[in-house]
């Protein structure tokens, strides 16, 4: 016996011993979005223990009270409704999930990653001071970060000063990944051909990391990057270092960055390409492919017709050389057939129509009383038995 109440003390110990390096960063965040959210999860965890503790203790206590060797209990074989206990078990989870849906419609708007932040920490109000954009792209199998005030980017890391809002714009070069630096806010999805926002703060110093949480191949477990949150002058030490780089991020350089590695080393770029993020945005980076922006502009004004069925060429490099069975070539892609001088920009919204007239068919009258169009349907119908 004390040899095995000493093997339970010594296994309880290691067990301590574990648990103590673990890090419970979820529910002890150091950015002012991400404790929102932790405090949203612990509410509303909390609510529903409200139902599920007493439940729980309610099954074990009527089993015991009820139970075959207890002949005290009572007995009563003909009960069948209660309306206080009705009341009771109904009455109890209305009114939890109508605080928990109060609260997920509250915290779904005021947490909307889309949403500007309207303070930078506990009672503390959204200072005058211009956020910091960042332009984030999952990569296979890595992460690029674009600094457009500063014109530098990073490989694999990521810093921000503290107490400044950053707002993210994020986007993927090819399957859908998952940015997510848990210290930071909560998880936002990344797609190809597509921007996600976030807007976030980090109000402690220290380095945090940050992950792809969406599987997306086979070097997804190293798509890790350390998060930097760095005092100002700390913060502006580590831009002057990236802008010592030798490196510079072109279009050239990109399309060799694009193709899949695995554990990629940081990397920092001096200067980079204006446009690169809207060209990587609207999938065009290739001289002469079509963006995505230009295409949507073409349709809006009607297309190209069966002419732009042709409007293809073979592709050099474009995704690793996917096939195109739309085509039919084996590899292609659509020209560009105008120039676009500001990719990264929305497009304008197209205007209204000029004569708001109902269309009419090619040398038709117009319909307009159901009579009339019977007798023509029927002239027509008989016209064509003839």
């Amino acid at each position: 016996m004390k040899a095995l109440k000493a093997l339970r003390t010594i296994a309880a110990l290691t067990a301590a011993g574990f648990l103590s390096g673990c890090q419970f960063v979820v529910l002890d965040p150091s950015g002012d979005v991400a404790r929102q959210q932790r405090d949203l999860v612990v509410i509303a965890t909390i609510f529903m223990l409200l139902i599920v503790v007493p439940v729980m203790a309610l099954t074990v206590s009527f089993a015991w009270r009820y139970r075959h060797s207890n002949h005290n209990a009572r007995y009563e074989p003909d009960w069948d409704h209660s309306t206080e206990l009705e009341l009771l078990i109904w009455t109890a989870p209305l009114l939890i999930i109508i605080c928990l849906g109060a609260l997920t419609w509250m915290g779904t708007h005021l947490l909307d990653p889309y949403r500007t932040l309207g303070r930078f920490g506990d009672q503390r109000p959204a200072a005058e001071i211009r956020p910091l954009e960042v332009d984030v792209v999952a990569l296979d199998w890595k992460w690029l970060f674009i600094y457009p005030e500063y014109g530098i980017a990073a490989v694999n890391e990521l810093a921000a000063p503290i107490n400044r809002a950053i707002d993210f714009r994020i986007t993927s070069s090819s399957v859908m990944n998952s940015f997510y630096v848990p210290a930071l806010a909560g998880q936002i999805y990344a797609m190809a051909g597509m921007e996600t926002k976030l807007h976030a703060v980090i109000n402690q110093p220290g380095t945090y990391k940050g992950f792809s949480a969406n599987y997306s191949g086979a070097g997804f477990s190293g798509m890790r990057f350390d998060f930097h949150g760095l005092a100002a002058g700390a913060f502006d030490d580590w831009v002057a270092h990236a802008k010592a780089a030798a490196d510079e991020l072109s279009r050239a350089h990109y399309l060799e960055l694009e193709r899949p590695s695995e554990n990629v080393p940081v990397r920092y770029y001096a200067a980079v390409d204006p446009s690169l993020y809207g060209a990587i945005l609207n999938m065009c980076v290739t001289p002469g492919k079509m963006c995505l922006s230009e295409m949507m502009a073409v349709d809006a004004k009607g297309g190209l017709g069966l002419a732009g069925i042709n409007n293809t060429v073979p592709l050099a490099y474009d995704k690793y050389a996917r096939p195109s069975a739309v085509f039919g070539a084996p590899a292609s892609y659509v020209v560009g057939v105008c120039s676009i001088d500001e990719i990264g920009k929305a497009p304008p919204p197209l205007p209204a129509p000029a004569d708001g007239t109902p269309l009419h068919g090619a040398g038709l009258p117009r319909l307009d009383t159901p009579l009339r169009q019977m007798s023509l349907f029927h002239r027509h119908r008989s016209g064509a038995n003839s």
